[in-house]
């Protein structure tokens, strides 16, 4: 059988291993001093981690600036309090800590703050798109399963059109994305079923894909295999470290 032509493009710099959140600083000193962090809403569980990012930048130099205002299914009115404090800041960098709608909503604020308008006039339909004026971006996930970290696209929700959707623009590509299984150790069992699965659902849809390729679907067979093998030990020991690193 002929293979097919595909095209392959993933320029994020994938920093992966126990303990690299400490290189957090060193990695936002590459593109600014003035730094939007960008999570949540702070909750005891999370403080720890927070401070700790924090003191993270703090001690390479960087001014911080915390936007904790993300929700799940981020929507243009989040990213644009985000952007505002981004913009009253000289903000030069986003760092998007957490899971996929942390992510996503940093990305979009790196569009909004340097972009006329709001960011959802770029979403993907849309005529204008996001130049490489962009804010560098910066991903340090804390679940499983988004692929955020390392792709191109922010989903935003608009409620006054009653809409989802999204943008796509290789300008959204984190710089770096800084893979830390420790981060997900304390994460509770039932987040770490759900997350964990959509690894295997990603996975699984990107196989059956008829716009597929040899790459995607090695890749995504590998995927499955691993969260077969360590998923259901990372719900049941969520201490277990190696079943966290095979899974993060």
């Amino acid at each position: 059988m002929k293979m097919k032509k595909f095209n392959y493009y993933q320029p994020t710099e994938i920093r992966f291993g126990t303990g690299r959140l400490e290189e957090l600083g060193e990695v936002v000193a590459r593109f600014g001093q003035n730094c939007l962090l960008v999570t949540v809403p702070e909750i005891p569980e999370l403080s720890e981690l927070f401070r700790r990012a924090k003191n993270i930048l703090k001690d390479k130099g960087i001014n911080v600036v915390h936007f904790d205002g993300v929700i799940p299914n981020p929507t243009v009115e989040v990213v644009a309090k985000g952007a505002n404090l981004a913009k009253n800041n000289q903000v030069e960098v986003v760092v998007g800590l957490g899971g996929g709608s942390s992510m996503d909503t940093a990305k979009a604020i790196a569009v909004e703050v340097t972009h006329p308008g709001s960011c959802w006039d770029y979403i993907f339909s849309s005529e204008s798109q996001p130049t490489e004026k962009t804010l560098p971006i910066i991903a340090v996930p804390t679940t499983s399963g988004t692929g955020s970290h390392v792709t191109q696209v922010a989903v935003v929700t608009n409620p006054q059109e009653k809409y989802k959707s999204a943008l796509f623009n290789n300008h959204l590509y984190p710089r770096v994305s800084i893979v830390d299984p420790e981060l997900v150790v304390t994460l509770p069992p039932h987040f770490t079923a759900t997350t964990g699965f959509d690894v295997f659902a990603h996975a699984f849809e990107s196989y059956i894909n008829p716009h597929g390729s040899p790459y995607t679907d090695m890749t995504a067979l590998e995927a499955i295999r691993i969260v077969a093998r360590y998923l259901p030990q990372a719900v049941k020991v969520g201490s277990d470290i190696e079943a966290r690193t095979w899974m993060a």
